[in-house]
């Protein structure tokens, strides 16, 4: 408890921890608050919490989760990542060797991103107060002029594009998961998105982003049409799932379209532009299994439906929680 009572020990464990493994300079100075350079005159602004369970999982973190998470926000408005800052909120009695593990891959995975943890803050609380950690963070990016991204920019006629298999993440955690007496042999798909999503406006029009974390690809795709004032239809012989996570599915009764994913974004494209954003995608590291899964159409505001091999339509309805807490 005293590494988080502002006195010595907490003074050790910034200087002994999490200063040298995160190697920032502007975060080492201790100011109250770190003071940027922005260049450009747009940027974006967003905040997430991560309460993962477990910690670590096939593929990732929660220090890995919380950085790529944060990116991704930022990225689907046309952000560039510049910046994040990082609470932590230790369980009492946390192995130290735990938080240096999950605060060096906050560090690495900020280097991948292209970002600097600039500020930070530490709590510890009672053992059984939290579940070992949970992270708090911000992130700040620039939107370079021309490339500001809307979830209220999806028009009738573009084509929606997804950047491969969706699902993994949430059968990554839950397989890790104590209670669950099956493995499946997926991992997360967590990632910083915005060299994709650079890749992807290089390529041509790119009206609206949405990255389905919590709720999938459903709840993405529902909070779009709501905001664009326009309907959707995915095809379900296009929908990117595993074999293995159709499975997991079946076994536990799970939509793979509700399951959370960490490194996808599903963009709406448009048509005129859709192939060559879709070559950008698959010459992209993250976007090798992109494809097209669906379109824009104009029709009941927020309506999305799914046309089915045998050529009818099904609803797909606003999930009204999660399938499983803590997935990031």
């Amino acid at each position: 408890m005293a590494h988080g009572g502002g006195g010595s020990r907490m003074l050790e464990l910034l200087e002994e921890v999490v200063f040298p493994v995160l190697d920032e300079p502007l975060l080492c100075e201790a100011e109250d608050a770190a003071a940027l350079s922005l260049p450009g005159e747009r940027v974006a602004l967003t905040t997430d919490s991560f309460v993962v369970k477990p910690i670590f999982f096939p593929g990732g973190d929660i220090g890995k989760l919380a950085v790529c998470g944060t990116v991704n926000d930022l990225a689907m408005r046309g952000a560039r990542p510049l910046y994040v800052t990082m609470g932590l909120i230790l369980e009492e009695g946390l192995p130290f060797e735990v938080l240096q593990r999950v605060l060096a891959s906050a560090a690495c995975w900020s280097g991948e991103a292209g970002v600097k943890v600039v500020a930070g803050d530490t709590k510890v609380v009672e053992k059984g107060a939290a579940d070992a950690i949970y992270i708090n963070t911000a992130g700040l990016g620039v939107i370079p002029a021309g490339r500001e991204v809307s979830i209220q920019g999806a028009m009738p006629g573009d084509l929606l594009l997804v950047n491969g298999f969706l699902g993994d993440h949430e059968t990554s955690v839950l397989s890790g998961r104590e209670g669950f007496d099956f493995r499946v042999d997926v991992e997360s798909d967590c990632a910083p998105l915005y060299g994709l999503v650079e890749a992807m406006q290089e390529a041509g029009a790119v009206h609206a982003l949405r990255d389905p974390t919590r709720g999938g690809l459903a709840a993405s795709l529902k909070e779009l049409a709501a905001a664009s004032g326009v309907a959707v239809e995915l095809v379900e012989d296009d929908l990117p799932v595993r074999e293995k996570v159709r499975a997991f599915c079946e076994m536990l009764g799970l939509d793979p379209l509700l399951l959370a994913n960490e490194g996808k974004l599903v963009a709406a494209v448009a048509r005129e532009d859709a192939q060559a954003v879709l070559a950008a995608m698959r010459a992209h590291s993250l976007g090798g299994d992109a494809a097209v899964i669906g379109s824009i159409m104009d029709g009941r505001k927020g309506e999305v439906s799914l046309l089915t091999p045998l050529g009818s339509h099904r609803l797909l309805r606003m999930p009204s929680g999660e399938h499983f807490p803590r997935i990031c």
